[in-house]
């Protein structure tokens, strides 16, 4: 049954029942406050679209917690020689301000709270589950299949409902290169599940009081106490700041790059000039950037190097060489 065909069964049953209810004979108007009701009901509950089951579970832990201090603050002044009336005017006045401060800061503090049954994990202390998030960067980029194949990743594997709304959205792209890189991400996504023997699990909290996606991965490792899967460097950093386990693929690579030492030969080929003078630039196979001196001469050409230095950076290895003699 869809949402559609219950609104519309919600609505004639409401309608239906105000034609029964009906005082005094009068059944229309009855049938058609009921509809009417049973209209407004229906839009309001389009209009709570937004809200999540965790901040409602939140909102109502916080009116429940309201309740309870009104109640006892209420019985204390019980205790003194007030009459009945002023009595139950400071009952009111206490339920609706502790009810207001519960449920307020309930939605404050809801990313704190594990009420309700998707967030509650009952495991032994002694055992962990390792929880692995994988954000947009680290879906197109590919590389997580082959690593998934090898089975170094264990676990369970979330992909978060906004990060496949964004897939969809540079898939649906009219830039054709991000209309590219989006269905590659979707592809790489369908062979993840045929491959992994875990269930990909897609999670369907969406943060919307937060716009920016790497935002809304944060708030999702800090719920789940989860890695992130990434190849973002600036979302690494934000992430790492704020406590989170980050695992870079893009640091993973650099980690197993072939070692190479001053004065060892090599053979490369040079595709374009340095940004110094008379500089010479190629690549290995893996993608390491190697900048050849006195160079420029020999673009297009393989020449035969002599490693002079290693620079590891961030953003990978450079391996600095001079031509061979």
């Amino acid at each position: 049954m869809n949402l559609l065909l219950l609104r519309i069964l919600f609505v004639v049953g409401s309608a239906i029942v105000g034609y029964q209810m009906a005082p005094g004979g009068s059944f229309l108007i009855g049938g058609v406050i009921g509809l009417v009701a049973g209209a407004g009901i229906i839009l309001m509950e389009i209009g709570m679209g937004r809200v999540s089951v965790r901040g409602l579970s939140s909102a109502v832990f916080g009116l429940l917690l309201g309740l309870l201090m009104a109640k006892l603050v209420a019985d204390a002044f019980s205790l003194a020689p007030i009459s009945e009336s002023a009595r139950s005017l400071i009952r009111v006045i206490l339920t609706l301000i502790f009810c207001y401060l519960g449920m307020s800061i309930g939605l404050r503090g809801k990313d704190e709270f594990n009420l309700i049954i998707p967030y509650v994990r009952l495991r032994r202390q002694d055992q962990s589950e390792d929880v692995t998030v994988f954000d947009t960067s680290v879906i197109i980029d590919g590389r997580i299949l082959d690593i998934i194949k090898t089975k170094f990743l264990d676990g369970k594997y979330v992909i978060p409902k906004f990060v496949l709304k964004e897939l969809q959205q540079i898939a649906d792209s009219t830039d054709p290169i991000k209309r590219q890189r989006g269905r590659r991400g979707l592809e790489i996504l369908h062979a993840i599940q045929k491959e992994s023997a875990q269930a990909i699990m897609f999670h369907e909290e969406e943060f919307p009081e937060t716009r920016e996606v790497d935002a809304k991965l944060v708030k999702m490792g800090k719920l789940l106490d989860a890695k992130l899967l990434t190849v973002d460097f600036n979302l690494n950093r934000v992430a790492s700041l704020q406590g989170l386990k980050i695992l870079n693929i893009n640091e993973l690579a650099n980690a197993l790059k072939p070692v190479v030492f001053p004065g060892e030969q090599m053979q490369i080929k040079l595709i374009k000039e340095g940004k110094e003078h008379n500089q010479g630039v190629g690549y290995l196979d893996d993608g390491t950037m190697v900048v050849v001196e006195d160079a420029r001469r020999h673009i297009g050409q393989e020449v035969k190097v002599v490693v002079t230095s290693v620079l590891q950076t961030q953003a990978g290895r450079m391996i600095f060489t001079k031509l061979e003699k």
